[in-house]
């Protein structure tokens, strides 16, 4: 046996959980427009910050890292995207932990879970450029 043959490829399937009561009362509160606005604006500002966490964990920085992550949770349970929500939280909670090596890992995972939210919510309240 080779030992290429050994060698065993993960994939990562995150699932995101989006809370269309919070979506929906959103756009009560607001109206369509001014809640497009919103979701246009916050979408715009969770993919900043998620691309700052990145570079706050490249560059070591475990406070600017916390901060970040704390405030995605913040951001992200506005709009009802309860998964990102939760994994920025186990973010934050890695790094009060100090534990580097879990934060890595789950700043990852943030990352993917970001993305796909990001995408879900795009197509499903269709924002189109």
């Amino acid at each position: 046996m080779n030992v290429v043959d050994k060698i065993l490829t993960l994939e990562h399937k995150e699932t995101v959980r989006l809370d269309p009561d919070q979506l929906n009362g959103l756009y009560r509160q607001l109206g369509d427009k001014n809640a497009l606005d919103v979701l246009c604006r916050t979408i715009e500002e969770l993919a900043v910050r998620l691309s700052n966490c990145e570079r706050f964990w490249r560059a070591r920085d475990w406070t600017g890292l916390r901060k970040c992550a704390r405030s995605l949770v913040a951001i992200a349970e506005q709009i009802g995207m309860v998964a990102l929500a939760r994994v920025a939280g186990d973010v934050a909670n890695s790094v009060d932990a100090g534990d580097a090596v879990a934060t890595g890992s789950t700043l990852s995972r943030l990352i993917r879970v970001g993305e796909k939210s990001l995408t879900v919510i795009w197509d499903q309240q269709d924002l189109s450029v």
